[in-house]
C-alpha cells in the first residue's frame, strides 16, 4: 500500500490511511505493508509544518502494487503541473491493482489522464477550481468518495478514513473494517455517496451558542427519545419560541426539522451498515414505526429505505458470503 506525498500534502490525508491501514494489522491476513513515497525519497514539509520523512522514492519504486494513493493539500497545483512527478504516478497506477486519491489529489490523477471520462469526488472548497483545469474529468462535489473500476477518489482530509475503511472491508470483510473503526472511535463507517456536507458539517457551523450546542449534543445522544420541540425546550429551560429562534439564528433549522434530518442520518448509518429490521431501526432512530422512517428518507435522499439498504450494503453481503464455508 503506497501513499504517494509531496511538499505541502495535508497530513490529515496521509495519516487517515496509513494509521488506518496499521491498526488494521492486528487482523488482517495477509497483513499490510504501508510505504510513503516522496519526490526523491526526500522528507517533505506538510501543510501544517510538520516534517514527514519519505520511506521510498517515487522514482525508483516499482511494481506490481497492491493499492497507490495520492493524497491532497495545498501543494497539489505543483505536483499536478510537475511532469516527472506525474508521469510517475501515472506509471505506478498501470502496475497497480487499486488506484486512489485524497481531497486535491485528484488533480493529480488527473493530470496523468488516469480520470478522463469518469466521475470523481474532490474536497468541496476546491472541486470548481479543479473541475476548471481538467474538463475531460465530471468532479462532484457531494460525496465522500465515488469509486469507478479500479480508481476510487475520496473528498478532503477525514473521508480518507471512510476510503481506507471501505479497503478494509473489500479486502478482509466487514468485520474487521468495523473493528477498526471502533479502534480509530469513529462514529459509523459512512458510505461513499453521504454527502461531504451532512448536516453536522454543512454551511452553517458548530454551534457558539452554548445552550444550542448543549441541546444538539443531547438530540445525538438521545434519537429514542423525546425530542420534541416543547421536550428540548423544557431541558434547555427556555420557551419553545425562544429555542426555535436560537435555532434558526445557529443553525439555520427549527428545533424539529433538526430532529428529523438527525435521526434520518443515523437511520441511514444504521441501514448501510447493520441487519437490523427496519422497523427496528426506525425505532431505534426515534421514528417510531418503518412508515415514518421511509416518509423522512424520501423527503431526504429521494429512495426508500429498503433501496438505500440494497445500495449500500453489497459489499457487506458480499463480505458476509464469502466467509460463510
Amino acid at each position: 500500500m503506497v501513499v504517494v506525498g509531496y511538499d505541502r500534502a495535508q497530513l490529515l490525508d496521509i495519516a487517515c490511511v496509513t494509521s488506518t491501514l496499521n491498526e488494521a494489522n492486528w487482523g488482517a491476513t495477509p497483513p499490510y505493508e504501508v510505504l510513503l513515497a516522496t519526490p526523491g525519497g526526500r522528507a517533505i514539509t506538510c501543510t501544517d509544518g510538520m516534517t514527514l520523512h519519505g520511506q521510498e522514492a517515487l522514482e525508483r519504486l516499482k511494481g506490481p502494487l497492491d493499492t497507490l494513493i495520492v493524497s491532497g493539500g495545498l501543494g497539489y497545483r505543483e505536483a499536478a503541473a510537475d511532469p516527472r512527478f506525474v508521469g510517475h504516478v501515472r506509471r505506478l497506477a498501470k502496475e497497480s491493482r487499486r488506484v486512489a486519491s485524497v481531497c486535491t489529489g485528484s488533480a493529480v490523477l488527473a493530470a496523468a489522464g488516469l480520470l478522463d471520462g469518469r466521475r470523481a469526488a474532490t474536497h468541496w472548497m476546491w472541486a470548481d477550481e479543479i473541475a476548471a483545469r481538467y474538463p475531460k474529468v465530471v468532479f462532484d462535489p457531494g460525496p465522500i468518495y465515488i469509486r469507478e473500476g479500479n480508481i476510487t477518489t475520496s473528498a478532503g482530509v477525514t473521508s480518507a478514513l471512510d476510503l481506507t475503511l471501505s479497503f478494509i472491508q473489500d479486502d478482509h470483510g466487514p468485520e474487521l473494517a468495523r473493528g477498526v473503526a471502533q479502534l480509530v472511535v469513529t462514529y459509523l463507517q459512512r458510505p461513499g455517496d453521504q454527502a461531504q456536507m451532512s448536516m453536522f458539517v454543512a454551511a452553517a457551523p458548530q454551534p457558539e451558542h452554548s445552550l444550542v450546542q448543549q441541546i444538539t449534543d443531547h438530540v445525538a445522544g438521545n434519537l429514542d427519545g423525546d425530542l420534541s420541540t416543547a421536550a428540548l425546550a423544557r431541558l434547555a429551560g427556555v420557551s419553545e419560541r425562544h429555542l426555535t429562534r436560537l435555532f434558526l439564528q445557529h443553525l439555520a433549522h427549527t428545533p424539529g426539522r433538526y430532529v428529523r434530518q438527525a435521526r434520518t442520518e443515523a437511520a441511514a448509518h444504521l441501514l448501510a451498515t447493520t441487519t437490523h429490521p427496519i422497523a427496528s431501526v426506525a425505532r431505534r432512530c426515534g421514528f417510531g414505526t418503518a412508515e415514518t422512517l421511509r416518509q423522512a428518507f424520501i423527503d431526504q435522499y429521494g429512495t426508500a429505505p429498503s433501496r438505500y439498504r440494497a445500495n449500500h450494503s453489497t459489499r457487506q453481503t458480499a463480505g458476509n458470503r464469502a466467509r460463510t464455508p
